[in-house]
């Protein structure tokens, strides 16, 4: 009703952390985290092979959580290294408890993208991570990758695209609506990314709706 997120009166913590209270204890970021895998076991393949990637041998996933998608990644394209960019306390437990030690073709890097420097690389993956920001933190995100990105390189946006005039899809107007109570961001349209990944810098920008849940935005630098 009042139109905007409601953390703050819920948990008593502002609205510009929004993980802040997912990430409370331990135990809630496990289950957070699962809960996340279990989304990239069922459909990170397609949104991976919605464009052909195979070029791309250096991968960056940011905000990559537990790495299901980042395995996904390397198996769908062997010859590519993932590289999982979060919160150290994130990739701690993705160490202990997600990525199978044996997996050489996946590395961690802790951060926080939005305060810490991005190295470079390829291609950088951002999966359900704008839909949780308002534009201008989106616009921040994007001209740091743009920057960090090497030249022929791209980034790769996976979000549950709205129709362009807004009417659908049910499921996703309802992801809008969580993403309102919870955080600061909304789920947007495909041009609505692809203006975003203009005004980042980035061009070439093409959109494939999967048919499935989430689906794929690739812009190229």
């Amino acid at each position: 009703r009042e139109g905007r997120n409601q953390y703050e009166r819920a948990f008593g913590i502002s609205s510009t952390d929004p993980f802040g209270a997912m990430y409370s204890s331990e135990e809630e970021m496990v289950k957070f985290m699962a809960g996340q895998n279990s989304v990239w076991s069922i459909c990170g393949r397609d949104v991976l092979a919605a464009f052909d990637l195979s070029s791309f041998m250096q991968i960056y996933d940011l905000g990559g959580g537990g790495g299901a998608l980042a395995r996904e990644c390397v198996s769908l394209y062997p010859n590519s290294t993932v590289t999982i960019y979060d919160l150290p306390k994130v990739v701690q437990v993705a160490k202990e408890q997600f990525v199978p030690p044996g997996e050489t073709r996946i590395t961690f890097h802790e951060g926080d993208f939005f305060n810490d420097s991005i190295p470079e690389a390829e291609l950088y993956i951002l999966s359900k991570i704008l839909h949780d920001w308002d534009d201008d933190k989106c616009r921040q995100l994007l001209t740091k990758v743009h920057q960090a990105c090497k030249p022929g390189g791209g980034v790769l946006l996976v979000e549950s695209l709205l129709h362009e005039d807004r009417s659908g899809p049910v499921e996703t107007q309802l992801y809008s609506m969580n993403m309102l109570v919870q955080t600061e961001g909304k789920e947007r349209t495909g041009a609505e990314y692809s203006a975003l990944l203009e005004a980042a810098g980035f061009g070439e920008i093409q959109v494939k709706r999967t048919g499935k849940i989430y689906d794929a935005v690739l812009g190229r630098k």
